[in-house]
């Protein structure tokens, strides 16, 4: 599927409020109702929606903490990697996992309750011997930008 602008209209659109109607969402991007629920169909059928969302106030909920990770395996064959991705995955406080080129081999966003809650995270790791070499820890103190939206129309241009 080639996009248009009217496409990215409307990505921007929805990325913005997920829960727009699509009578609001056809006034917004200057389309009749009725075409534009055609191209958001076709849009998520070709996958460039992946799903819809609540964003949560983790903040609201209690304490947290995120930290990001330099994770560097022992070894570098594919095997290596699928064993540790493997167990990854699984990890509920795993918010993101990065494989990277530099000195290290993965950048792993962890949201943890506190750092006792990390610290027995990544000792637990360690002891599955996932091929886990060395890491670093990168506390954040504070976010100050934290955008959920991508900059689509500086990124796409049909």
């Amino acid at each position: 599927m080639k996009l248009d602008s009217m496409d990215i209209k409307i990505l921007a659109e929805l990325q913005r409020n997920g829960r727009i109607t699509n009578v609001e969402l056809s006034e917004l991007v200057n389309l009749s109702p009725s075409p534009c629920l055609m191209r958001v169909k076709k849009l998520q059928s070709a996958g460039y929606i992946s799903g819809y969302f609540a964003k949560i106030n983790i903040a609201k909920l209690g304490q947290s903490l995120t930290i990001f990770t330099e994770i560097t395996l022992k070894n570098h064959r594919h095997s290596d990697f699928s064993r540790f991705l493997a167990v990854i995955e699984k990890e509920k406080s795993v918010m993101e996992c990065h494989n990277i080129s530099g000195g290290y081999d993965y950048l792993i966003k962890f949201l943890v309750g506190g750092i006792e809650h990390y610290q027995s995270t990544m000792e637990r790791l360690i002891e599955m011997d996932i091929g886990i070499d060395k890491y670093f820890s990168y506390v954040v103190l504070k976010t100050p930008i934290d955008r959920d939206e991508a900059p689509l129309e500086t990124l796409y241009t049909p």
